[in-house]
């Protein structure tokens, strides 16, 4: 029973270590509405999927980064995939509903 326990710790630390993006970048952006801001990746992206569109717009000028648009408090996320379809980041918009002051602005600096 033990030695079956083992098994499945094994395959399930296998399967994790095998997962596309799991290295992903991951962090949090907070906006007020109309407030745009340019987010920097560290690394290039192919696609940009937007989780709530009436939360936040986004507009892609290159390929590392893209110029975030708070459209409507709430919160959404940006998932980055590169031409090889991996997840390079997901990151987390949290828009307050007012145009942002220093209270709702607070951008993480890593990005």
């Amino acid at each position: 029973m033990k030695l079956r326990i083992r098994e499945l710790i094994f395959a399930a630390a296998v399967l994790f270590a095998a997962i596309p993006g799991a290295a992903a970048q991951e962090d949090t952006v907070a906006l007020g509405v109309g407030t745009k801001w340019r987010l920097l990746l560290d690394q290039t992206f192919e696609t940009v999927i937007v989780g709530d569109p009436l939360v936040a717009n986004i507009r892609t000028d290159d390929n590392q980064s893209v110029v975030i648009e708070p459209l409507k408090a709430g919160v959404t996320n940006l998932v980055f995939v590169d031409a090889h379809g991996m997840v390079t980041a997901n990151i987390k918009v949290s828009v307050c509903g007012v145009p942002s002051s220093g209270a709702c602005a607070t951008h993480d600096s890593s990005l």
